[in-house]
């Protein structure tokens, strides 16, 4: 049974039968890690899950980086972290996390899998991107710090991702390996300062699937000795819990093997695996070291009691109307070059790129109604023209920026458009090729920030924020 507990599956709703992880919670696995789902759902399966462990309490967490809205349909999304790097506000960054863990846990999720302190300092970066605070180690050691008292306030646990630092690459984790190719004393000064100057106040680090040579030649992090065991706990005084991000990743082939193999190297938790009960029957076969399974249920032990310590509110209290992403919006749009000011009776042209997920337009559109400007999908007028660009990370895609044709797209309709301005509303490099004067980062798509957008073309908000990444 302690065996069963190192796992924690994941659930996907619409895809996972519910029965099956009924089976594991019986079989006594520690928590489960939940994607998609509605506010009632989650709510109702995460008290079944309980009801069905014979252990005393397990854990239920979910990747809420950004709040619920990215995998809730009924929840808000909230503020990227690098929308709050670009406004600066700690005060902001902890009322995130205060927000997101108020929400959480009222339908049943003690552990958000969050904040994310990889550096945002790769621009073909496909995963992380938005997902970061910014570039610069001490900013997003700030934020972070500040969104970690929030959700602690709100009763939720965190865990800081991915260790030792993921932004510094181009591949995602979910297709293959990433190499993290900086010197090691580039690593020290810069991928693990926030790790080292946060882990006093993590309940959890969560170690990333990618290989760091001037650390370890031989094993990807999330199976190193030398990285988990040896530079994390030992060197840096880490003596929290350890956990692998989700084995069902590519990175690391046979995730038997890999799980072992991470179990050995000093994790507490097994996350996510594709093939949990083939997982679970092979660890069960397995001679475990007692030491390090004692080490990995008292880390639960410890985590457990902590998700107690703050009582849950209602569903009610907790996703009631709230002004923050507006606030956050207005101070985190940021613009660079000339802007392009619109007036009552006007008509703005756009044209959308990068937009694979369909995301609405709606509320920039409707926003730029109100002020009295009219809008027209561009198809050659003449006028002003806004390239709106939607592309954000998206796991198992692998890529982020604008692909040659939408490039070339944007290029040709340009050619005849003095007065234009792109604006991004995630990716903040996706403007870097487009020759506009005038260039607006969002870094969100969420409703707030597309209507701060059309306020800022009407003339009506002055951005405020300052660029969080080097273009």
């Amino acid at each position: 049974m302690n065996i069963n507990r190192l796992v924690h599956p994941g659930f996907w709703f619409g895809k996972t039968p519910q029965e099956e992880a009924l089976q594991l919670a019986r079989m006594g696995v520690g928590g489960f890690c939940l994607y998609g789902g509605t506010r009632a759902e989650v709510a109702a399966l995460t008290q079944a899950l309980r009801a069905a462990s014979p252990h005393k309490r397990i854990l239920i967490s979910a990747d809420y980086e950004d709040g619920l809205g990215r995998w809730l349909p009924d929840a808000e999304l909230l503020p990227s972290n690098l929308a709050l790097g670009a406004a600066d506000d700690t005060a902001l960054a902890e009322e995130k996390g205060f927000l997101t863990a108020r929400q959480a846990k009222s339908i049943g999720v003690d552990w958000v899998f969050a904040p994310v302190v990889d550096l945002a300092d790769h621009p073909q970066n496909p995963i992380v991107n938005t997902r970061s605070f910014g570039a610069d180690p001490q900013k997003v050691t700030r934020l972070a710090g500040a969104f970690m008292d929030g959700l602690a306030k709100g009763g939720a646990l965190n865990s800081l991702k991915h260790f030792p630092g993921h932004g510094n690459t181009a591949t995602d984790s979910h297709l293959a390996l990433p190499v993290l190719l900086s010197t090691k004393q580039h690593i020290l000064t810069h991928e693990l300062v926030p790790f080292q100057q946060l882990l006093n106040k993590a309940d959890a680090v969560m170690v990333g699937h990618l290989l760091v040579p001037t650390l370890d030649e031989q094993y990807p992090a999330s199976v190193s000795h030398t990285l988990m065991t040896d530079l994390l706990k030992k060197q840096m005084g880490f003596a929290g819990c350890v956990c692998t991000d989700a084995l069902g990743m590519k990175a690391l082939g046979d995730e038997k093997k890999a799980a072992l193999k991470a179990f050995l190297a000093g994790a507490h938790i097994l996350l996510v695996p594709e093939k949990p009960f083939e997982l679970l029957d092979f660890l069960n076969k397995q001679t475990l070291p007692p030491a390090l399974l004692e080490q990995a249920m008292q880390q639960q032990n410890f985590l457990c009691a902590r998700a107690d310590e703050v009582p849950c509110t209602t569903q009610a209290a907790a996703f009631g109307p709230t002004d923050f992403s507006a606030r956050t919006a207005h101070k985190a749009l940021t613009l660079l070059g000339a802007p392009l000011t619109l007036t009552a009776g006007e008509t703005l042209y756009y044209l959308s790129v990068g937009n694979d997920e369909h995301l609405s337009q709606e509320p920039f559109l409707q926003a730029l109604q109100q002020h009295h400007i009219k809008t027209e999908a561009f198809n050659g007028q003449e006028g002003k023209l806004a390239v709106l660009c939607w592309r954000r990370y998206q796991a198992y895609k692998g890529k982020i920026g604008l692909d040659e044709q939408e490039i070339q797209q944007v290029k040709q309709a340009l050619q005849n458009h003095p007065h234009s301005i792109a604006i991004s509303f995630a990716n903040p490099w996706t403007v870097d090729n487009i020759p506009c004067r005038g260039k607006l980062f969002a870094f969100s798509p969420a409703p707030a920030f597309q209507q701060a957008a059309a306020d800022v073309l009407a003339g009506k908000l002055t951005p405020q924020g300052k660029m969080p990444v080097l273009l």
